[in-house]
């Protein structure tokens, strides 16, 4: 039986997560067993490379542990560095060298500047780690915990405008803006592509949650799509008639394709009959979007932040928006739409009379 795609990606996660570990020190294991009922794998590959950072820094910067193998680090080492030495990692982060073989076995070696973002990042992942063995008693000391993070600042909320909507769509079903390489195969691909724009643009769905739509999980009767949240959530998130026009014009197209062995069960394809992949959206998007709004990056989690500002200007509900975007905390919600917030609150001026004219 063919795996799901949230199953396949899992699998797949799981196996690069025990090369990763292998290339980090024993008692890295204990962590990441601690952590796996409550993480995804996709999380836990990303503590993994942020480990792997942590201890060639160690390696290459820290003269206690210069030159050491990255196997002979035990729970003591952790234990005995200080806020001083997490802070230094801070600074290193900053800028360092990479090394990596190409596959030729050549050494490249290419400079790595971290955004305060990332860096950010990679003190949180830090955090977790040193919290999880302090708070199960198998170290005293927790310098993570005492460093300052980085101040971020609020990032300008990047979402297509109405009218933007309308021409991004109206490109992605012609074509005009596209190269005479790209229109050939736009030919091919017009029905599948305007399927998962217009899905994305009106449902909110996340790029992964779109790539792993099987057949079984459209519903015309309810006008639904049965999707698997992060976190291993199972929710039902329901589309409007514009989208189900478009959806049943592609179901009859799809009903064509035979599909290659392992997606069969497979919504949408590539053109090698495959099941797509986030990547080719993320390429899909912008090949459409830099005709229509080329000053404005637009990504496929732009399409959503597109969706949750019009879902909010039209219902007024935080809490509805949360609810459709699959936001455990309705803070998040907040902070992405407190722009509107403000927006409508300032609206809110003049309803109130005090006196009768």
């Amino acid at each position: 039986m063919a795996l799901k795609y949230h199953e396949q990606v899992d699998r797949d996660n799981t196996i690069k997560l025990r090369e990763l570990l292998s290339e980090l020190p024993k008692f890295c294991t204990t962590f990441f067993r601690g952590i796996e009922q409550r993480t995804s794998s996709r999380t836990r590959i990303a503590y993994a490379y942020d480990l792997k950072v942590f201890f060639q820094f160690l390696i290459d910067q820290n003269p206690l542990y210069k030159g050491r193998k990255t196997s002979d680090f035990n729970l003591d080492d952790i234990d005995n560095l200080s806020v001083l030495d997490i802070e230094d990692y801070m600074e290193y982060l900053k800028y360092r060298k990479q090394s990596r073989k190409d596959s030729k076995g050549n050494v490249i070696v290419s400079d790595v500047i971290n955004s305060r973002t990332a860096i950010k990042r990679k003190v949180a992942s830090l955090r977790t780690f040193y919290n999880y063995f302090y708070k199960n008693q198998l170290i005293k000391n927790n310098p993570a915990a005492l460093i300052q993070m980085p101040r971020l600042k609020d990032k300008e909320i990047i979402r297509m405008d109405v009218n933007e909507v309308a021409d991004f769509l109206d490109e992605v079903e012609n074509g005009d803006g596209l190269t005479k390489r790209q229109q050939i195969f736009h030919d091919k691909t017009e029905l599948r592509d305007s399927a998962m724009m217009t899905l994305m643009l009106g449902t909110g769905i996340r790029v992964s949650e779109c790539v792993g739509l099987n057949i079984g999980d459209i519903d015309f009767n309810n006008d639904g799509i049965h999707i698997h949240r992060k976190g291993g959530k199972e929710v039902t998130v329901y589309f409007g008639d514009e989208v189900e026009g478009v959806l049943r014009r592609y179901m009859d197209y799809r009903k064509h394709i035979i599909a290659e062995t392992g997606s069969e069960d497979a919504l949408f394809l590539s053109l090698r009959n495959q099941r797509i992949t986030v990547r080719s959206v993320q390429y899909m998007v912008k090949k459409y979007a830099k005709t229509v709004t080329p000053l404005k990056h637009i990504t496929p989690h732009k399409l959503r932040s597109t969706y949750g500002t019009n879902l909010y200007k039209e219902t007024g509900d935080i809490y509805l928006v949360a609810d459709v975007l699959g936001h455990n905390d309705v803070n998040t919600t907040k902070k992405h739409y407190a722009a509107l917030e403000d927006e409508r609150r300032r609206s809110a001026r003049n309803k109130v009379h005090l006196r009768n004219d």
